[in-house]
Order: C-alpha cells, then sequence, then structure tokens
C-alpha cells in the first residue's frame, strides 16, 4: 500500500534524522536519490528503510510524491529515500587524511570522494568537523560515503609519521613523499599548535602572488594526488625551522 499520512513512522524517522543529535542516537543516516542507492548496494550497503516516490518502481514502501519531497533535503525533491546504518571504522589504516575543525560539509564529503578515488586508506575526523553522515555531506561524497571507511579520532590516534599541510612556510609540496598520515586544518583557521606539534613535517603548496590559500578540499586533493603518483619522494627529515604559519594549504 502506499503511504499517504505524513504521521507515517517511516516519514517521521526520515524527519528525525535531519538533526545531527539523532543521526547519532539512533546511528542511522539519509541518502537520497538513485545514484547514492545504487552506491549504497554497489558497496554492500542495504537500506534500512527505502521509500520511493508512487509509480516509480525503485523499490521499498511507496509514498504519495508531495509526501516524499516534504521529507526530502534536495530543493528538486526526490524519487527515493533511503535509510542506512552509520559505519565507522575500527582500525585507522594508512594512508590517512586527518581532518581537524573542518566543519563544511561539502568539504568534508568532497574530501572523503577524493580520498576514496585516490589513496583509500582512512578518513579520520578530529574535534570540529562536520558530520560524514550528514545530508550534504552524504551527497557531496557522491557515494564514495559508502566505499571509504571514515573514523573519529584525535590526532594522536592516527599512525606516523605525519605530515601537516600549511598555507605558508612549509618545505615544497614535493618533499611530501608518503607520509601515514596527511593533516589538515580549516582554510580561515588551519590546525592548531597541539596537532603542528604531532607532525613531523610542514609542507605548503605554492599558490601564485596574491593569493592567500585554497579551499581545504582543494587542497587536500592536490596534496592526495602527490602521495597516490608513482615515484614519489621518500619523506624528508622534519624541518628546523619554527616560523611555519598556523593554517592550511
Amino acid at each position: 500500500m502506499t503511504i499517504t499520512s505524513p504521521q507515517n513512522e517511516k516519514l517521521k524517522l526520515v524527519r528525525r534524522l535531519a538533526r545531527r543529535r539523532r543521526r547519532d542516537a539512533e546511528g542511522l543516516f539519509v541518502a537520497e536519490g538513485g545514484d547514492l542507492l545504487d552506491a549504497a548496494r554497489s558497496a554492500g550497503a542495504e537500506p534500512v528503510e527505502l521509500l520511493s516516490a508512487a509509480g516509480e518502481d525503485l523499490g521499498g514502501d511507496e509514498v504519495e510524491p508531495a509526501l516524499l519531497d516534504g521529507v526530502s533535503a534536495l530543493g528538486s525533491g526526490a524519487r527515493v529515500i533511503g535509510v542506512w546504518r552509520e559505519r565507522w571504522a575500527d582500525a585507522i589504516d594508512p594512508p590517512c587524511l586527518y581532518l581537524h575543525g573542518i566543519s563544511d560539509p561539502g568539504n568534508v564529503g568532497t574530501i572523503i570522494r577524493t580520498a576514496a578515488a585516490l589513496v583509500g586508506g582512512t578518513v579520520a575526523l578530529g574535534p570540529g568537523c562536520a558530520d560524514p553522515y550528514g545530508p550534504r555531506a552524504v551527497r557531496s561524497s557522491m557515494g564514495a560515503i559508502f566505499f571509504q571507511p571514515v573514523a573519529r579520532a584525535e590526532p594522536t590516534d592516527t599512525p606516523g609519521p605525519r605530515a601537516a599541510l600549511v598555507a605558508h612556510g612549509g618545505r615544497p609540496l614535493e618533499a611530501l613523499g608518503s607520509p601515514a598520515t596527511l593533516c589538515l586544518g580549516s582554510e580561515r583557521d588551519g590546525l592548531p599548535d597541539s596537532v603542528l606539534a604531532d607532525c613531523e613535517q610542514r609542507v605548503t603548496i605554492p599558490l601564485r602572488p596574491g593569493t592567500e590559500s585554497l579551499n581545504v578540499a582543494a587542497a587536500a586533493a592536490i596534496a592526495m594526488q602527490r602521495i597516490s603518483s608513482p615515484g614519489s619522494a621518500k619523506m624528508a627529515p622534519p624541518a628546523n625551522e619554527s616560523s611555519a604559519e598556523n593554517d592550511d594549504g
């Protein structure tokens, strides 16, 4: 039968999971659209609940289209909405991308997507990071959230050696080599001194004059491409300099 009441418990669940507090409490998250449904199933993740617009023949429970649009986080509405269990990595495997204070969910999702494409390993989320299972992050990951392991971590939980990507004052990116962990902070605030102190190396992406910094997801992509490139140099010895700025690339 088609769901015709906005008070249906499955629709209520989707509405609840729009809030991070409820996602954390229930260990569930929402992903919308046939592309994310396909990605989840390719990763072997079957939905806990699946709701599709009546007449779309996409499986799960059929819902009156207006009601499905009413719980959708997409401006254009949704043809299918699924609820999945969150999956968090038990171990942090290198190469690890450690994110600190990256509060924009679009950046978090894009970094997860790029890590899945270029390096694998684990994306570790430190204090102040956006929820990787929030709707914007899930959408920005383009389904990579179902493939790419993510973990909650403090910087010292990550494997060494560690390299920090900083906006200014670090060694050239060519010196990056293949660290076990690459640490990134927000574009505005960068990495705190406490995280920098745990890193054996600091590297900087060279920019054209007059350019202060890069979006953190773009900087992460450039650095990950360097890590994944065959023939990358081994990580250089720690620098003796103490003047590197507390910022990300």
